[in-house]
């Protein structure tokens, strides 16, 4: 199996997800008896990873204390760490990260997931794009009708309609000429990176996946992580 080198951005505040940040990183919040960012680099490691790069800002010492200290990881998985002074967002913190070539994985560290990395990797690699993105059919429920209009006229209606949408699952593959599109300097965020990619008439794609995928971004949502690892932690075991 060839190395696969990946980017994790674990620099964030986490403001959704109090009262537990307030004293824990987002990346440190428990899923069952481990991290999830525990489960983000033992799944890595398991696809192939042996170097990862951590993005840590907010409370990274914390990170970086547990990561060094519990004998948590595989021996031959090598941590390293990369410090925001400032909130650089979440593409313009991989200006910080040195030595970055080739095609790389960069994912948020926030995430529990099933997703094939390799399915991933060579998706992107077929597509010769210079960001992929990794997708999950996402449906909103909306509790009230909905009405249509084409102007002041009433053309349709729907009772509480369901919405589909294919929403970012935070993990993203990137060839290093995508790099050359952020700005010099100050933060970035993905959604500004992929426009200027756009912009540039670059070729941005979309990998759908079905995989177990939850973004343990807001207290329901890590809740929603908790029970689903509960009833099947095998699904989720490396």
């Amino acid at each position: 199996m060839s190395e696969l080198r990946a980017v994790i951005l674990a620099g964030g505040l986490g403001t959704r997800l109090r009262p537990y940040t307030a004293i824990l990183p987002k990346p440190l919040v428990p899923v069952g008896d481990r991290p999830v960012l525990e489960h983000i680099l033992r799944r890595l490691h398991a696809s192939g990873a042996r170097v990862v790069d951590l993005c840590v800002g907010h409370l990274g010492e914390l990170i970086q204390v547990y990561f060094t200290q519990a004998n948590a990881l595989p021996a031959d998985l090598e941590l390293r760490w990369h410090w925001e002074d400032e909130p650089l967002g979440t593409a313009g913190a991989l200006r910080i990260v040195p030595g970055l070539r080739g095609t790389f994985i960069a994912m948020n560290g926030d995430i529990l997931t099933t997703l094939d990395y390799r399915e991933l990797l060579a998706f992107h690699q077929r597509s010769a794009a210079a960001l992929t993105v990794a997708t999950h059919a996402k449906r909103v429920d909306v509790d009230l009708g909905v009405i249509e209009t084409d102007g002041d006229r009433i053309t349709g209606f729907r009772e509480k309609p369901q919405l589909n949408y294919e929403a970012s699952m935070g993990i993203y593959v990137y060839d290093e000429r995508a790099l050359t599109h952020l700005p010099t300097e100050g933060p970035c965020q993905f959604p500004e990176l992929m426009q200027r990619l756009l912009e540039a008439g670059e070729t941005v794609t979309a990998f759908r996946s079905d995989a177990e995928w939850f973004d343990i971004g807001t207290v329901g949502e890590h809740q929603r992580a908790v029970e689903a690892f509960e009833r099947a932690p095998e699904v989720f075991a490396t």
